[in-house]
């Protein structure tokens, strides 16, 4: 019985996973997946000034940039 209940979760879990799939996007449809609101990071601008400023205000390292002052001079 227990064997049996493990292999229909695996099954189900297999048959969850085999769902996902890549797909082929129609030359007109590239133009959508092309847009700015469609990248990962909409607005990479504003989120380097607030990199920026984080750092400085927090004098600690961030994920991209060198550190900086505690005063927010660099």
């Amino acid at each position: 019985m227990r064997i049996g209940l493990l292999a229909l979760k695996l099954l189900v879990l297999a048959g969850t996973l085999s769902c996902q799939g890549c797909t082929s996007v129609s030359p007109w449809e590239r133009g959508n997946l092309a847009k700015e609101e469609m990248a990962l990071d909409p607005n990479p601008k504003l989120n380097h000034l607030r990199d920026h400023i984080f750092t400085s205000r927090e004098a600690s390292q961030g994920g991209l940039t060198g550190s900086g002052g505690g005063c927010g001079c660099n």
